[in-house]
């Protein structure tokens, strides 16, 4: 596990050096604590890029909330992942599978950004279900090694970017235009 966080890492320290970046990204997966911003960054990426967005919550919950279950999420996942380009913006922590989408993506955004942030942003957007809020104030402990651990092994090619400040998104961003 550390070595897979120290190469992603060290992937995210490269950001300042990735020449002719947006011809190289074309299947962008955004992953993240709930009110990070996933589905903005996700917006922002295509309107620089082009690419298409996917908003993964809108094909993982019915309208009264309920999820899919973990075989037709599978199913799902893979059929939108087969698309020639996308950014897939979501991290549906516990209900979530990951390996389709990251097996195809190039490019990896991580946001992860401070718990007090992401609650405030979360509360302010919309009601939520309470394992939406145990999800959240465990994911930097639970989820994100999980996630790093996928990234290694379903993603070892991709140019993973860990992004701890909005400022510092900016800053990825600006390298895109």
């Amino acid at each position: 596990m550390a070595r897979v966080l120290a190469a992603l890492r060290a992937a995210a320290g490269a950001i300042s050096c990735l020449g002719g970046i947006i011809a190289s990204v074309q299947r962008v997966v955004v992953l993240g604590r709930g009110g990070a911003g996933k589905s903005t960054a996700a917006v922002h990426l295509e309107q620089i890029t082009g690419l298409p967005v996917i908003e993964l919550d809108k094909h993982f919950w019915s309208s009264g909330l309920h999820p899919l279950s973990g075989e037709e999420w599978a199913r799902v996942t893979s059929d939108l992942a087969a698309r020639p380009t996308w950014v897939m913006d979501g991290d549906l922590g516990p209900y979530d599978v990951l390996a389709p989408r990251l097996r195809r993506a190039d490019t990896v955004l991580i946001l992860d950004y401070g718990l007090l942030r992401c609650v405030w942003r979360a509360h302010r957007r919309s009601r939520e279900r309470a394992d939406f809020w145990r999800w959240m104030l465990t994911w930097r402990r639970r989820s994100r090694p999980v996630l790093l651990q996928a990234i290694g092994e379903h993603a070892p090619t991709a140019t993973c970017h860990i992004i701890n400040k909005p400022k510092d998104l900016t800053s990825w961003f600006s390298q895109l235009h």
